[in-house]
């Protein structure tokens, strides 16, 4: 028992760990990173306790919110990429017709 204790442990010291980094992260891509990592940690924290406790039901929960963890990443990070193609600015355009290339009469 003392072993799944200090898994435990481990994995909410590792959560805590990501939780400050998403916080404290420079860039979004990392603040997304540390959510992601976080999210993974709480799928083995739920699988760790569905064993511990007994439940295999627990498993079912653990996938369901690994696969929402995963979806929810993708989206955020769709949403944030084009977020910002759309507020910059915008390239002049240099598109000239045919007839008023050099040479042309």
């Amino acid at each position: 028992m003392t072993m799944f204790a200090v898994a435990t442990t481990a994995i909410v010291i590792a959560m805590v760990l990501a939780l400050t980094r998403a916080i404290a992260g420079p860039s979004l891509y990392d603040r997304v990173l540390a959510g992601n990592s976080f999210g993974t940690k709480t799928v083995l924290l739920i699988g760790l306790m569905g064993f511990l406790t007994g439940r295999p039901d627990f498993l079912d929960i653990a996938l369901l919110y690994a696969l929402i963890n995963f979806t929810g990443t993708l989206a955020i990070l769709r949403f944030f990429s084009y977020r910002k193609s759309s507020t910059a600015p915008a390239a002049p355009h240099n598109h000239t017709e045919p007839s008023q290339k050099e040479g042309a009469p």
